[in-house]
């Protein structure tokens, strides 16, 4: 007599009725399936209706009206700067007009605080992994561990001195603070490279070429190549970069980068903002990854980023949310909106930028521009379990369509919010579960963000008014 089925003891089993796997070229959707997941990684996908035969596991997510889609990557933040939300929009010369005055004045412990806030901000809205980008990353590196979300992150090395430099005005390079900020990025990826169960790497963060020396350059590309990881910088980000590189080197920054031969698979490049399309065309065909900010660029540039031509050449391209000072928020869903609008705008034309493209950006292909498209950003048996679940019963999200159209990814691009996120997994564990962190006392951190805004006001008051910026001029005309 042939022996009974073995039924394999498991950690989850997810069951839903939709599923956005990612797979293939568009959204990868299955219906009357459940997911398996064991020891972090997704081990199964299977029919609902012979899972019980094969499986039992110790936690079964019976997730009855909802979707589930892989966790969103948020390719590139700077949560620091958290803390100095709302203060530089609507102003020209944003750097060093707008956030400057601030950030001089900021201390280490309240841009932390800041990081905390932006970062359960963004769990809350679905993202999973967090592309952080600061200049001091040690406790972020921790929260992001604490909290068990996954973390790719890079520390800044900044050559030119912290100062507001007027418009035309050569950065200052201090070659001793390069080399300082620099032995800080590789401290960092000592202590915490593949830590947290793998979900934490470090990258190396040039702030920008116009922000340290060639020679710097180079070094930090040879450190990248002998430690396989990635640079992770911004590029031609605005024309007060594309100033600084040409008046250096007469040439404007992609061209710069290349004849550097810092312009290949190794570049994470940050924006675009000031490339032209075959600029942008010429980042992806030396094969470097883009990461596109639109809601950050758009409101402290009025510029769409020419992340649809990169795109068009091949190159794998993340969405990111930046920082809160320009921004003012951390939610992919946003951003998937936003870079949908800019470009349907842009190009004069609706069927510019779909939705599903949007979720793509925000997934799979945001997840392959990282370097992290072998581990997560779709739902595939032998990645690891990050996923998030939708609520489709918010008022957001109805009605549901499934014939002869179904309407899941319009509806999540171009009308959720955020809060229709009711669940996110990382590596197989719930670290956010009906609005609410499962591994922190989210309110604690909430609450002492709130003590610190009136102190740094003070201090960066006196120049604040010098500089007279835009909205200096709004706060004297009561405008704000």
């Amino acid at each position: 007599m042939k022996g009974a089925m073995i039924v394999k003891k498991v950690d989850m089993i997810v069951h839903a009725p939709h599923f956005y796997t990612m797979e293939g070229e568009g959204v990868g959707y299955k219906t009357g399936v459940s997911m398996v997941i064991d020891s972090g990684k997704i081990i199964d996908i299977l029919e609902t209706s012979v899972v019980d035969s094969k499986y039992v596991a110790e936690e079964n997510l019976n997730m009855d009206h909802h979707a589930i889609f892989p966790g969103f990557i948020d390719g590139h933040m700077h949560t620091g700067d958290n803390i100095l939300r709302g203060l530089a929009q609507d102003t020209k010369n944003w750097m060093m007009y707008g956030v400057q005055p601030f950030d001089n004045v900021t201390t280490e412990e309240e841009e932390s605080v800041g990081s905390r806030v932006a970062i359960i901000e963004a769990i809350k809205a679905g993202t999973t992994t967090l592309g952080d980008f600061n200049g001091k990353m040690e406790l972020i590196c921790d929260f992001i561990d604490k909290v068990g979300a996954r973390g790719n992150l890079a520390q800044t090395v900044r050559s030119a001195k912290f100062k507001v430099y007027n418009p035309g005005e050569l950065y200052e390079f201090d070659d001793e603070m390069g080399e300082e900020s620099l032995n800080r990025n590789l401290a960092l990826y000592d202590k915490w490279h593949n830590k947290g169960d793998g979900r934490i790497r470090i990258l190396f963060g040039p702030q920008g070429a116009d922000f340290v020396s060639a020679d710097l350059l180079l070094k930090i590309q040879k450190i990248v190549k002998e430690r396989k990881t990635k640079i992770h910088m911004h590029v031609q980000q605005g024309d007060r970069e594309t100033y600084q590189i040409v008046k250096r080197y007469g040439k404007r920054p992609v061209d710069y980068l290349d004849d550097l031969g810092v312009l290949d698979e190794d570049l994470i490049a940050v924006h675009l903002t000031d490339c032209t399309d075959e600029e942008a065309k010429m980042v992806a065909k030396k094969h470097a990854s883009m990461i596109v900010n639109p809601g950050s660029i758009g409101i402290i540039d009025g510029i769409v980023c020419p992340s649809v031509a990169f795109q068009e050449a091949g190159g794998n391209c993340a969405l990111g949310s930046d920082q809160a000072p320009g921004n003012n928020c951390h939610n992919i869903i946003n951003e998937m909106k936003n870079v949908a609008l800019f470009n349907k705008i842009k190009y004069a034309d609706p069927e510019v930028m779909p939705a599903w493209k949007a979720l793509r950006m925000a997934t799979i292909e945001g997840a392959r521009a990282v370097n992290l498209g072998d581990t997560v950003g779709s739902l595939e048996v032998g990645k690891q379990a990050d996923f998030i679940a939708i609520d489709l019963s918010q008022p957001s999200m109805l009605p549901v369509y499934t014939y002869p159209m179904r309407n899941i990814v319009p509806n999540l691009v171009y009308s959720a919010r955020g809060h229709e996120v009711c669940l996110s997994v990382v590596n197989g564990k719930v670290i956010m579960k009906d609005g609410k962190l499962t591994t922190i006392d989210e309110e604690s951190y909430i609450e002492d963000i709130q003590k610190y805004p009136e102190g740094i006001g003070e201090r960066a008051a006196k120049e604040f008014f010098e500089i007279n910026g835009t909205n200096a001029r709004f706060m004297a005309e009561n405008k704000l």
